[in-house]
C-alpha cells in the first residue's frame, strides 16, 4: 500500500476524460491513496469535488505562491468555508517561490502567513511549496510558530532539512531524487528519520526516471518509492509501509479505512 502525498489532478492539468484511466493506473501500481491538491480557489473546489466522489483521493486545497495576487478577505472566508470539510486533511499549497515571481514576494509572504494562521484555526496541518527562499521559508514559519505539515517536493538541502525537521515538518520525496544531478536531495532522503519521510509525484510535473521529460502521474510514485528504498537499503514494500503510516500520523488518514 502506498500513498501518492501530493498531486495535481484538476483544472488545466489533467481533462476530465483521463482521470479515470489516471485513478485507475494508480490503483493497478498499488498506489491506494492520493492527497489531490488545490492551487487556488477555483482549483480546490474542483479538488473537493474529486475528493467527495472517489474514496481513494483525500484533499489539499489552498493559494499557491503564483496566485497570492488573487488573495483578499474573501478569499481567505471562501477557503476556510472550504476547509471544514472532512475530505480536507491540508492546508495549502501555500509558501513562497522566489524563482518564477508570478506574484510579488511581499504578496507571498502575506497570504503565506494567512494561510499558516487559517490552518491554525481549523487544526489540519500545512502544505508547504518552497522555491529559492529557504531562509525566508524557515523565518516566516517560526514566526508564525506553524510545527506540523509537509514541505513537498523536497528540493533543498541538508541543513533546510534539519531546520524544517526541528519545527516539525515532514519532508516528501519526488521525482526529482532519481535525477542524476540530485545528490544533495538524495543526500536527504538518505539521512532523515524514518518517522519523518513522505514520497510523491508532484503529477503531472517532475515524472522520475524513467519518465522524466513525459507527464508524470499517480502511478509513479512507485519510482520514488522505490529509489529512496534503496538509499534507506529497505525493501520498497516497507518503505511504503512506513510513508503510509507518516502520513496517518500527521494528518489521521489512511487510504484502508
Amino acid at each position: 500500500m502506498l500513498v501518492d502525498s501530493h498531486c495535481h489532478l484538476t483544472g488545466s492539468y489533467l481533462g476530465e476524460d483521463q482521470l479515470e484511466a489516471v485513478l485507475d493506473r494508480a490503483r493497478a501500481a498499488g498506489v491506494s491513496g492520493l492527497v489531490a491538491v488545490g492551487c487556488n480557489l477555483d482549483d480546490s473546489r474542483l479538488v473537493l469535488a474529486l475528493a467527495r466522489r472517489a474514496p481513494q483521493v483525500r484533499a489539499s486545497l489552498g493559494v499557491h505562491p503564483h496566485d497570492a495576487r488573487t488573495w483578499d478577505a474573501l478569499a481567505g472566508e471562501a477557503l476556510e468555508a472550504l476547509l471544514a470539510a472532512p475530505e480536507v486533511l491540508f492546508v495549502g499549497e501555500t509558501g513562497l517561490d522566489w524563482h518564477y515571481d508570478l506574484s510579488p514576494r511581499d504578496t507571498q509572504e502575506a497570504v503565506f502567513r494567512a494561510q499558516i494562521r487559517l490552518a491554525a484555526k481549523v487544526g489540519k496541518p500545512l502544505m508547504i511549496h518552497t522555491r529559492e527562499a529557504p531562509a525566508a521559508t524557515l523565518a516566516i514559519l517560526r514566526e508564525e510558530g506553524a510545527s506540523r505539515g509537509i514541505i513537498h517536493c523536497f528540493s533543498e538541502d541538508l541543513a533546510f532539512a534539519r531546520d524544517a525537521l526541528d519545527l516539525g515538518f515532514h519532508l516528501s520525496f519526488s521525482g526529482i531524487v532519481t535525477f542524476r544531478n540530485a545528490q544533495a536531495i538524495r543526500e536527504v532522503a538518505g539521512w532523515a528519520p524514518l518517522d519523518r519521510i513522505l514520497v510523491e509525484t508532484d503529477a503531472p510535473y517532475l515524472a522520475p526516471v524513467p519518465h522524466r521529460g513525459k507527464a508524470n502521474e499517480p502511478a509513479h510514485v512507485t519510482y520514488v518509492a522505490a529509489q529512496v528504498a534503496a538509499l534507506r537499503g529497505l525493501a520498497p514494500e516497507r518503505l511504503a509501509e512506513i510513508t503510509t503510516g507518516n502520513l496517518e500520523a500527521l494528518c489521521g488518514w489512511s487510504p484502508s479505512s
